[in-house]
């Protein structure tokens, strides 16, 4: 167990069963993952009327996410009572920054006032064991049974229809109409059971982070917060992820600093390992000061899928769905990191197009298609059409992004703003001309501002 699970205590689940039950029970749908899809998808059926069972492989849910550390919840408010749920802060503010290799920085704040006020812009920062422990209670409360400690080993098939799933558990064959697979990005059932392929090497990011442990006044101060305010920053260029493409990323939380980085895969393969790359993040000297003189008490790592809409497997199959991170349901493109919203709106939909087709006697794949269908009309895949070439682009002007221009911005402020005995308009004419020749002039910065300008749009 972590130690932020360790300091903020373990909820208790009723109804979860930790014995093998006795599955001659009939189950309305499986589902493998107690993360947010998962849980989103059981609490949406339940309340409807199914009998749902929810298989965790580990000890408790949560003890197996991992993600950077925010929380978006205006599909969660529609579920549960968010306002009792155990977050740490809300954002207050949002930073961006460009990193050198040599040390400059140049960033730009965000601290909208009507972020303070309810229901905070609906971004928390939260510690996963203890939030997915909660909502879990909250799906156990409406009727689902959840096991944990249970690794599902495959699915189980009459002709081509999913009926069930393989446990590794004694006689752990469980049979159901609907199978929802919520497995998360590495989602060796799903692959295995040909439901989905495995993902490209473009199409998948390697992050790592690290929690440090700080007093609260301590963060208070060195992020500028007050009460349950709290920060996200934003850091890219070569100074927050070396020769890759990616970026950093640092959150706080009421006693807690998240610290990490995430870039390609690929990147990682040809050398650049994880470990180094966070280590030089943290030594930055835009970071460092941040976490200087916490203790770390954590470490891990995941894999991201961030294919965009056009990597999406097929969601819907006879007998089976497949939700959030497992469906590739991330948005890690520019200044817009989400997924917990994503994964949560996929697990609701899923679950209301499962109630559907029961309701219908049905489970097959024509009948669940409500599910798909209302994630195309959804925020979802809309914002992942919205970014598909973002990845692809980035990749391709590499250089200019992650070196050029964060060392162009560092000269021309540093230019800019020069205190001698040359005249403010030499100073502006050089910091421009920094710019635009990092840019490839005029035409090369017109070039680069319309290929960007998808993310204003």
């Amino acid at each position: 167990m972590s130690a932020d699970g360790a300091e903020n205590g373990s909820l208790q689940l009723p109804k979860m069963v930790s014995e093998t039950p006795d599955y001659n029970d009939a189950y309305d749908a499986i589902i493998v993952g107690a993360g947010l899809a998962g849980t989103a998808a059981a609490i949406t059926m339940a309340r409807e009327g199914l009998d749902v069972l929810m298989l965790e492989r580990g000890p408790a849910p949560g003890t197996k996410n991992v993600f950077g550390g925010v929380l978006y919840t205006p599909t969660l408010r529609e579920l549960v009572d968010i306002d009792n749920a155990p977050t740490e802060r809300y954002i207050a503010e949002k930073r961006f920054s460009m990193l050198t290799a040599d040390g400059d920085e140049t960033a730009v704040s965000v601290r909208p006032g009507a972020w303070r006020d309810e229901p905070h812009n609906d971004s928390y920062t939260v510690i996963r064991r203890r939030f997915d422990e909660w909502f879990a209670k909250q799906a156990v409360e409406a009727g689902v049974t959840l096991i944990t400690e249970t690794t599902v080993t495959g699915l189980i098939r009459d002709g081509k229809k999913i009926v069930g799933v393989e446990t590794d558990r004694p006689d752990g064959e469980i049979r159901a109409p609907v199978v929802v697979l919520a497995e998360g990005a590495n989602s060796l059932v799903s692959e295995g059971a040909d439901l989905k392929a495995s993902p490209d090497r473009e199409d998948v990011a390697v992050s790592v982070k690290e929690v440090f442990k700080l007093d609260r006044e301590t963060i208070d101060d060195r992020f500028r917060l007050d009460g349950d305010a709290g920060a996200a920053y934003q850091y890219f260029g070569e100074g927050a992820v070396g020769k890759a493409v990616g970026g950093g990323f640092v959150y706080t939380n009421k006693r807690t600093v998240s610290v990490g980085v995430a870039y390609r895969i690929e990147d990682a393969a040809h050398g650049q390992t994880p470990e180094a790359t966070l280590d030089a993040f943290e030594s930055h000297p835009a970071v460092a000061p941040l976490i200087r003189g916490g203790r770390r008490i954590e470490y891990s790592a995941h894999v991201i899928p961030e294919g965009g809409a056009d990597a999406m497997p097929d969601l819907v199959h006879d007998g089976a769905v497949v939700v959030g991170d497992a469906a590739g349901l991330v948005l890690n493109s520019g200044v817009h990191l989400e997924g917990t919203n994503m994964a949560v709106e996929s697990g609701y939909h899923a679950g209301k197009a499962i109630v559907a087709a029961l309701a219908d006697g049905r489970s097959d794949e024509a009948a669940l298609a409500d599910y798909p269908r209302d994630l195309e009309n959804s925020f979802v895949v809309e914002n992942l059409r919205h970014y598909d070439w973002f990845q692809q682009t980035i990749a391709d002007d590499r250089q200019f992004l992650f070196e050029d221009l964060p060392r162009a911005l560092a000269d021309a402020e540093t230019e800019f703003f020069r205190m001698d005995r040359t005249s403010k308009d030499e100073h502006t004419d050089a910091a421009r001309d920094r710019l635009l020749d990092a840019a490839g002039g005029w035409f090369g910065a017109a070039k680069r501002a319309w290929r960007f300008r998808r993310m204003l749009s």
